[in-house]
């Protein structure tokens, strides 16, 4: 009887509980260093550059000490980090333009699904901020691929040029060395429209930190993602009054130590605004140091060669992932992972099922946060263009073309057979042992069958020039 009495009170509980909306998924924030090499941290051995932040979020996070970008140049490393896919299944791979330039056609294809547009099915606020560089024309910039607002400069910030190229055999080495905001008429984007040109550089890294902040205090009421991809350290060279002349490493540290800050700055702000714990924060860069700079470029720390290769230093990158409650603070991975698994993990954390009618070469990185597993992929392929240069599996990596650095006119090797190391044991790739496990070398040479038999021909998305 006392049950019959009670039961009418409790249904509509019962009936509010089924009609409860469901938990609000995870923020997510990407912060996508450019050119920062594998050694630049003081969480990855640097001994001058001060990262107190970085170390900080390292220390309360995980370091994943074998991560990899997509590509080893700007453009195809950030199509494959914002789609999950190879960079050469969408074209926005080339053996003819290494990456996209002002002059460039066309860019990211209408028909790839970013990574903001995975999360706009479940309602986030999406905010590019940065460097763009995947097509600089309005269909193909970030608020045509699923982000809600663009702050940033659409390619990178040496190209639009007003003096002669920059590299190491400029007549004028101030041109780099030294460089003035005049030397690159390169503009800052408002999603569509320039709002300043050129870009005042040395106040880059301070600006895209502001439009974070503000960003993540506007939205804290609803699930969002930012994508901060930070102009530098890619050569030239600006740091901002509070930081310039204060590194003991010179003006690449002033921009890295810069970086960190801005860090700080946006961890501090997640915190003050009772964020932290619902937001993954995952910090890393697009590629290697561009060494050909020498002290303007970076370091690769114990890896070899750097940007544009496909040896370790050109691929490997520092990255660090930060959620508290989630992950267990101090961990230290060194599980493979890549940035095209970014993807799939967002999409996992948001609930949001992946399109079935392409491959993606990304996996959910969620198991490794979250401790339940050891790692979560075998296999990391090293495109250079089109080819498959080298590839991974487990500790074993197969070189089939070796290059080496960006810029170097050096062409293409094709060893017989392919070299073979063992990264474990030989992270710099001195040690070639291909002779000694031929069966080794067998598999490898079959999983890379497999993977360009996966991959069908695609038009070229970065050759094409406006006019042709």
């Amino acid at each position: 009887m006392r049950l019959r009495r009670v039961l009418p009170l409790l249904l509509p509980l019962i009936l509010l509980a089924g009609c409860a909306p469901p938990p609000r998924p995870p923020n997510l924030i990407i912060l996508f260093a450019d050119d920062l090499g594998y050694g630049d941290l003081g969480t990855f051995g640097h001994p001058t550059i001060r990262t107190p932040h970085l170390d900080r979020m390292a220390a309360d996070g995980m370091k994943l000490t074998q991560f990899y970008a997509a590509a080893s140049v700007c453009t195809p490393s950030r199509a494959g980090l914002l789609t999950g896919r190879l960079p050469v299944r969408s074209g926005m791979a080339s053996d003819r333009r290494r990456v996209l330039f002002p002059d460039s056609k066309l860019g990211l294809p209408a028909e790839e699904m970013t990574l903001a547009e995975v999360l706009k099915q479940r309602n986030y606020a999406t905010a590019a901020i940065g460097k763009w560089h995947l097509g600089h024309l309005p269909e193909f910039l970030p608020t045509h691929h699923g982000f809600d607002t663009y702050f940033g400069i659409p390619y990178s910030n040496d190209m639009d040029r007003t003096v002669p190229h920059q590299d190491l055999h400029a007549p004028d080495p101030n041109i780099w060395r030294n460089p003035s905001i005049e030397y690159w008429d390169v503009p800052i984007l408002r999603d569509l429209e320039v709002v300043e040109r050129p870009a005042d550089q040395h106040t880059i890294t301070k600006r895209y930190t502001e439009e974070a902040v503000a960003f993540i205090r506007q939205h804290r009421t609803r699930p969002f993602f930012i994508y901060l991809a930070y102009s530098l350290p890619h050569v030239p060279l600006f740091a901002s009054e509070a930081f310039e002349d204060t590194s003991p490493r010179g003006r690449y540290g002033d921009v890295v130590e810069e970086i960190d800050w801005s860090v700080g700055q946006i961890l501090a702000t997640l915190r003050d605004q009772g964020l932290a714990e619902n937001t993954l924060v995952v910090f890393t860069s697009d590629n290697g140091p561009w060494l050909a700079y020498d002290d303007h470029g970076g370091s690769a720390g114990l890896l070899r060669d750097g940007k544009g290769t496909t040896w370790e230093g050109g691929l490997r990158v520092p990255a660090i992932a930060w959620w508290p409650g989630t992950i267990a603070p101090g961990t230290v991975t060194t599980a493979p992972a890549t940035t095209m698994d970014l993807l799939p993990t967002a999409a996992a954390m948001a609930g949001v099922p992946l399109p079935t009618d392409r491959i993606y070469d990304g996996v959910s990185l969620l198991p490794l946060l979250r401790g339940e597993a050891e790692r979560v992929r075998e296999i990391v392929p090293y495109f250079r263009g089109t080819q498959l240069y080298a590839l991974r599996k487990g500790p074993w990596k197969a070189h089939f073309i070796t290059q080496s650095a960006y810029r170097d006119d050096t062409g293409p090797t094709v060893p017989d057979p392919p070299e073979l190391y063992q990264l474990e044991h030989d992270p710099g790739e001195q040690y070639n042992v291909a002779a000694r496990y031929p069966e080794v070398v067998a598999d490898l040479v079959a999983e890379a069958e497999r993977l360009r038999a996966s991959i069908p021909p695609v038009p070229d998305r970065l050759a094409p020039r406006i006019g042709d």
